[in-house]
């Protein structure tokens, strides 16, 4: 049994066929165009599909969507990167075009249900994922469902609130803002290591890891610093939720290890000590693919 997987993110495109245990078997892969709007990037889709459902006759199709969504209908709310997205029935569009069932939901809702199902999650349950990267999203999974709520409502990890003057897990937790705390360091001290890797590379979160393995203090403090508020925010997700794991993915969980051992130190001065160690901490297993995975794992739930 095969099915189609879709990601529509900011800056990519993914269009895949896979099978129901989710193994993706061919895909097409498109840079976002941001002047094309969501028109360009549903023109593309287009373009992609005919030869995909020709060659593995799919069952359903699978959308994984950057930014908020109706899941009960496929309608899309909005985008908060790419005009054109606001209030479209995306799902009714693809079943005109296709005669095919799909589902439509929120991509970190997708990538969570990915993990959690195929992925580093796959022996837990409850299942949160964390996705840091220009921003902060999650998605819970129960039972190897999606975790809803009331419609919009999402696990807007990146929203929770810091500060009370509005500063959100966002503002300091996102790859963004790790990338200018690695800048501010730089001009601070040019002679660190972080510095000399800085002039090698773009100054940003990837080169953590190999600054903290060089002893960077500046490294370490930044990095630190990053998990110890997202560990404050995931706290209360962890005092309402339970989950019995929490995997972290997205640009900054490329840091690896060095990201990880800091945040599972960090969470447990921040649970009640009922609560304590708390969850599993654990980093993505599925890379990239863990949308269109998900978006695979949604049809097989949804059908």
């Amino acid at each position: 049994m095969h099915f189609l997987a879709i990601e529509i993110g900011g800056t990519k495109l993914q269009v895949c066929a896979g099978t129901a245990d989710g193994a993706i078997v061919a895909r097409a892969r498109f840079a976002v165009d941001r002047a094309g709007g969501g028109e360009g990037i549903r023109a593309q889709i287009i373009g992609a599909l005919p030869d995909l459902i020709a060659k593995w006759s799919p069952r359903a199709i699978g959308v994984g969507y950057g930014g908020p969504v109706d899941w009960k209908t496929g309608r899309i709310k909005c985008s908060h990167h790419i005009a054109g997205w606001d209030n479209f029935p995306l799902g009714d569009w693809l079943r005109e075009g296709t005669s095919l069932p799909v589902f439509v939901e929120n991509d970190a809702n997708v990538a969570a249900l990915g993990e959690a199902v195929h992925g580093a999650g796959r022996d837990a349950n409850p299942v949160l994922w964390v996705n840091s990267g220009s921003g902060v999203g999650g998605g819970l999974v129960v039972d190897g469902h999606i975790y809803h709520g009331a419609v919009p409502g999402e696990i807007e990890i990146g929203h929770i609130r810091l500060e009370r003057d509005g500063t959100i897990v966002e503002d300091r937790c996102s790859g963004w803002a790790v990338d200018r705390a690695v800048r501010d360091a730089v001009k601070e001290d040019p002679q660190s290591v972080l510095a000399q890797l800085a002039a090698k590379s773009e100054p940003g979160a990837r080169i953590l890891a190999p600054a903290i393995a060089a002893g960077c203090p500046f490294a370490d403090r930044i990095l630190t610093g990053a998990m110890d508020e997202l560990a404050f925010a995931l706290s209360h997700a962890v005092q309402l939720l339970h989950p019995e794991m929490i995997v972290v993915g997205g640009g900054l969980g490329l840091i690896g290890e060095p990201l990880r051992a800091r945040l599972a130190a960090a969470l447990p001065r921040w649970v009640m000590d009922a609560f304590v160690p708390g969850p599993r901490i654990e980093l993505a297993a599925l890379g990239e693919d863990a949308v269109p995975v998900g978006a695979l794992a949604l049809c097989l739930a949804s059908l």
